[in-house]
């Protein structure tokens, strides 16, 4: 970004957002007939999956790619074209997008620091919004994405499809139900195998990347390939390790299934205990949620090659887990009951009280995803909330802060119900809110 563009980065977004936000309505908002215009920010890894996802569709127009990093533009670009016939328009600064009056939404494949600052752009021009989880990097980011959809009434959906997940559905109908008794006890697993990431220098940024638009509101460093693609997730400055990279899927579901806000307090253990590289955040990690009667458990190893993810040759078929060696599965705890759930359409299945299997439902992990992308195109038409509205999945995504900063402090936190921080904890409540780098703020 150059310097006449930094200096004006926050009064362009303003005006963009006096002129179009503010009318409360949408001004773009397709008919049925019409086919619905996206952008997509953010298109190294996850962000290029939905580009062609959302391209495969009859009702959509992706007519922008945009990232900092220009060297992707041709292979995204010629992958987009050979699904619709057309080459989108190509773009380092997403900012265009916003501009253009016929978009009606933005996909926001970014890494998770540039989550909350993206949708709130795109809620103030006028777009509504399919944002990556995490929903943010931080607390008070996430809080203020909830406020910038309301404000300028925007759809923003999470990516979080287990909640456009029938099987989904049926399970949180089953461990409500007078056969299984009540919940006191929910576990989270999110464990696997793991590579290392070594340890990088410090090098000349390479042509064709525009790493100050990258880093955003991160603080400004010399360019390194630890601090940019998907390496990236096991930093502060950008993430917060695989709890909120992966296991916020699990978390979510769990949430879901104990219908709860706010946990009391939270606790926290772990450390990095197998890698020796450049990552900041526990490749061990334990984090304990305790509400009134309840407590929710989670437990990530990232070294265990016998822990694994569903497979994908499963997804889409009648099979279960292998339950003790799912590495991504949930355990809710019933005074009757107890049941093990897997995320991506690995389904679920409930025991009694002498180990016997009484339900099973088998999950559908292609058409949940496909539901998913079909639940945002259809609320942009009908201005109803998403299955993964911004706030459910703020909600989820606290769960995920709470259990990092409870790491970083190294004590038992007690939680503010109404600020959504810390009880008389000035340390935890300063990792509430990162510092932003001008003139990403």
């Amino acid at each position: 970004m150059n310097t006449v563009n930094r200096r004006n980065f926050l009064k362009r977004t303003v005006v963009a957002g006096a002129a179009l936000g503010a009318a409360g309505f949408s001004i773009n908002a397709r008919g049925a007939n019409e086919r619905v215009v996206l952008g997509v920010m953010g298109i190294k890894g996850r962000g290029s999956y939905l580009a062609e996802e959302f391209a495969k569709r009859d009702d959509v127009e992706l007519r922008y790619l945009a990232d900092p990093d220009s060297r992707l533009f041709g292979d995204r670009s010629k992958k987009i074209e050979a699904i619709t016939g057309k080459t989108p328009q190509c773009l380092q600064d997403f900012r265009t997008i916003l501009d253009d009056p016929e978009v009606d939404g933005v996909v926001m494949g970014t890494p998770d620091h540039w989550h909350a600052l993206g949708t709130i752009m795109a809620c103030q021009a006028g777009k509504d919004v399919f944002v990556e989880k995490p929903t943010s990097h931080s607390i008070w980011e996430s809080r203020k994405m909830i406020e910038a959809a309301r404000k300028y009434k925007r759809v923003v959906q999470v990516g979080a499809q287990n909640r456009s997940a029938e099987y989904c559905f049926k399970a949180f109908e089953y461990a409500h139900s007078k056969d299984f008794g009540n919940i006191h006890h929910v576990r989270v697993l999110n464990s696997k195998e793991r590579g290392t990431i070594g340890k990088q220098p410090d090098k000349e940024t390479p042509e064709g990347v525009d790493y100050d638009m990258w880093l955003g509101p991160a603080p400004m460093r010399p360019f390194n390939e630890n601090h940019f693609h998907y390496a990236w997730h096991w930093f502060w400055a950008y993430s917060g390790g695989d709890i909120i990279n992966d296991g916020v899927h699990q978390v979510d579901i769990a949430r879901w299934m104990i219908d709860r806000p706010y946990p009391n307090r939270v606790t926290s253990a772990g450390g990095m205990w197998y890698f020796h590289d450049d990552q900041e955040t526990p490749d061990t990690h334990t984090v304990n949620w305790d509400y009134d009667d309840l407590t929710v458990s989670f437990e990530q190893v990232l070294w265990a090659p016998y822990m694994k993810k569903t497979p994908f040759t499963m997804r889409d078929t009648d099979n279960l887990p292998n339950w003790p060696f799912s590495g991504t599965r949930i355990e809710i705890y019933g005074t009757r009951q107890m049941m093990f759930l897997s995320r991506h359409g690995g389904g679920w299945e409930a025991f009694d009280a002498d180990g016997n299997s009484v339900a099973v439902t088998p999950g559908r992990f292609t058409p949940s995803n496909a539901a998913h992308q079909q639940n945002f195109i259809d609320c942009i038409r009908s201005r109803e909330l998403p299955n993964a509205d911004i706030e459910k999945l703020h909600l989820s995504t606290l769960l995920c802060h709470y259990g990092n900063i409870a790491y970083r402090t190294g004590r038992v936190l007690h939680i503010d119900p109404n600020t959504e921080g810390f009880v008389d904890d000035d340390e935890a409540n300063a990792l509430v809110k990162r510092t932003y780098r001008e003139p990403y703020v």
